[in-house]
């Protein structure tokens, strides 16, 4: 183990899911926060990567790096770190890898929206920092950019692909640049919240706004038939938005009901996929969903590609593109706090896209 002082943290939109009732087994009191990262102040005596005084980001997944599913990369599998695995495997089969704040049926571990943060199998999963790199370039390995950069590579790109990319959140902007850097021809993003558009258009994307235009004839006439190579759903459980009156309808009875997750985002992804392509799934679903467009999934002979990110295969390689200059994820930051105090209030911001809020970080020591 060990201990840091939680120099900077985030809000993350998977946060949400948590704060709208949508993830079970939370309890009163439960720390919230997945992204983190700060200054290591004690360490365990058998821990030999890390020391006092060293800076580090802690992946959102905790892993032992000696199960199975660890040695063959598949580090959001990991068999061994859910204290809670028998809990979590009544709903999945399977017990998988403990999360930081996010619920107990993934291990009830306190998160990193605090001053100070335990980190469990310290010497194999967190990064440390180099110098020269300040907080906010690097805040976001701790899940948002592998997340997307996992979407991304998902999509096995080209360099004649067009690849479209629903949720112009935290992700869908960082997946836009990571199809970028993955040698991608052409990013279409969809969204209809004005800033969100607007960082996506700043990192490269053509957008479509879903509240002002039918998604599918906007994405035909921008493709000429064609329609994008693969499709990245970052939106998730909470989608919201339709184009055709049954669908509507439809969102609204949803909507209302928390024990039914919303696919409008990932059924308009499937449709929009041209036959034969690829369906990127790192928009998170806890539960059952509403009905998905499986058919059309089938006979159009798409690939799905889905699942928490396997966080430890990306940190060295992104923190490298981060010190090369090829990206600062720190553009997407809209607001900035130094108290915790101030979460409810920013959790709400967010949660309700007021005041061009894009992504909250928090700074716990000033």
């Amino acid at each position: 183990d060990a201990i840091i002082k939680v120099t900077a943290c985030a809000i993350c939109g998977s946060g949400l899911h948590l704060m709208g009732g949508f993830m079970p087994t939370m309890e009163h009191g439960d720390i919230l926060g997945h992204e983190t990262m700060g200054e290591v102040i004690e360490v365990g005596r058998d821990n030999s990567k890390l020391k006092v005084g060293d800076r580090i980001v802690v992946p959102f997944t905790i892993c032992c790096g000696e199960c199975r599913q660890c040695k063959w990369g598949n580090w959001s599998c990991c068999e061994r770190t859910n204290p809670n695995g028998k809990m979590q495997a009544e709903t999945f089969g399977y017990p998988l890898a403990g999360l930081f704040g996010f619920s107990h049926i993934t291990g009830g571990f306190s998160g990193g929206q605090a001053e100070y943060l335990r980190v469990p199998y310290s010497d194999i999963g967190p990064i440390k920092v180099p110098d020269g790199l300040t907080d906010e370039q690097v805040l976001f390995l701790s899940d948002i950019f592998p997340t997307a950069y996992q979407a991304a590579e998902h999509c096995d790109i080209t360099p004649e692909d067009t690849i479209a990319i629903w949720g112009c959140g935290p992700v869908g902007v960082l997946a836009v640049k990571s199809c970028f850097l993955l040698g991608a021809k052409r990013v279409i993003a969809i969204d209809t919240v004005p800033e969100r558009l607007a960082l996506a258009r700043q990192a490269g994307a053509e957008t479509i706004d879903f509240g002002k235009q039918n998604v599918q004839e906007t994405i035909m006439e921008m493709t000429h038939g064609l329609g994008p190579d693969a499709v990245i759903e970052a939106v998730g459980m909470e989608a919201h938005g339709a184009d055709t009156l049954a669908q509507k309808v439809s969102s609204a009875v949803m909507a209302a009901t928390v024990s039914m997750e919303r696919p409008f985002a990932l059924n308009q992804a499937i449709l929009a996929c041209r036959p034969g392509g690829i369906v990127s799934m790192p928009g998170v679903f806890a539960g059952p969903v509403g009905p998905v467009a499986l058919g059309v999934l089938m006979n159009k002979g798409l690939t799905l590609k889905t699942g928490q990110t396997h966080m430890i295969r990306y940190l060295q390689p992104l923190l490298e593109r981060i010190q090369k200059g090829e990206i600062d994820p720190s553009f997407i930051i809209s607001h900035r706090s130094s108290s915790l105090e101030d979460g409810p209030a920013l959790y709400e911001a967010f949660r309700d896209k007021a005041d061009n809020c894009t992504k909250v970080v928090f700074k716990p020591h000033g």
